[in-house]
């Protein structure tokens, strides 16, 4: 059976305004039993340490459910952040949609 593959799209700004309703999201999807989770920033245009405090939970969300987060098409504010605190290290990031689509699709 391939795996249940859920998108979240945030837009805008993801800082502490917006944090909360992100983790109520993704707390939503692992509720739903999804095995995977993409988070894809293309349309967010800043993220702050609030906004990656609440990926980071996401992510201990994700995994203590059994599943797995991914993210994808950071823009450069974002990759720095990640790179400035090493969560590049912790996320693994795909630069589109696609290439996520791609590697998983043909996992399944």
């Amino acid at each position: 059976m391939p795996p249940v593959v859920k998108v979240v799209q945030p837009d805008g700004i993801l800082d502490g305004t917006k944090a909360a309703q992100f983790r109520q999201e993704i707390s939503d999807l692992v509720a739903s039993n999804v095995d995977l989770v993409l988070i894809d920033f293309k349309n967010v245009t800043f993220m702050d340490s609030s906004g990656l405090g609440s990926l980071v939970l996401a992510l201990k969300t994700v995994r203590a459910a059994g599943g797995k987060l991914f993210v994808c098409s950071v823009n450069e504010q974002i990759r720095m952040l990640f790179e400035l605190t090493s969560m590049d290290r912790v996320f693994e990031i795909f630069p589109t949609r696609e290439d996520f689509e791609e590697k998983y699709s043909q996992s399944s």
